[in-house]
C-alpha cells in the first residue's frame, strides 16, 4: 500500500498518511470550497489502510489551526471511522494539537474527545515560542 500524501494549499490541510510507521497526520487549514471532494481520497486511504492493518499502533496527529464548519463535520466522520476501527480491536492514538492561546481549537478537541469511545484521544498544547 502507498502512502497518501497531499500537499497543503491555503485552503486545505497537509495529508502525510504513512503506512509503513502507522502515523497519519493532518496538519494545517481545512476550508475546501468542496470537502467531500477533498476528503473522499482521504476516506478511501483510511478504509483500505485500516482493512490491511493488524495489531499495529495507529497514531493519528491533527494538528488544524483553522477548519470550518463542513470540515468540522468530516473531521467527525473520520473520528468515528477512527472510533469504529479502535473498537474492532485497532489499536487507534488520536493526537488533538492545539497551540497554547486557541481556545476554539481546544474546546473542539474536547468535543471530538466526548464524542470517540474506543479510540485513545490526547489533547497536546503546542507552546509557542516567543521568538
Amino acid at each position: 500500500m502507498d502512502n497518501l500524501i497531499i500537499e497543503a494549499t491555503k485552503y486545505t490541510p497537509e495529508v502525510f498518511f504513512d503506512c509503513e510507521n502507522h502515523v497519519l497526520d493532518l496538519k494545517g487549514k481545512s476550508y475546501p470550497e468542496n470537502t467531500s471532494v477533498f476528503y473522499s481520497p482521504v476516506f478511501e486511504w483510511l478504509e483500505e489502510y485500516l482493512k490491511q492493518a493488524s495489531d499495529e499502533k495507529i497514531t493519528v496527529n491533527m494538528e488544524l489551526v483553522y477548519f470550518n464548519s463542513s470540515s468540522s463535520k468530516i473531521l467527525m466522520d473520520f473520528c468515528d471511522v477512527l472510533d469504529a476501527a479502535a473498537d474492532d480491536g485497532k489499536n487507534i492514538t488520536v493526537n488533538w494539537v492545539y497551540e497554547e492561546d486557541d481556545e476554539d481549537a481546544l474546546e473542539f478537541g474536547e468535543e471530538f474527545q466526548e464524542d470517540l469511545e474506543s479510540v485513545t484521544f490526547n489533547l497536546v498544547q503546542k507552546v509557542l515560542d516567543d521568538f
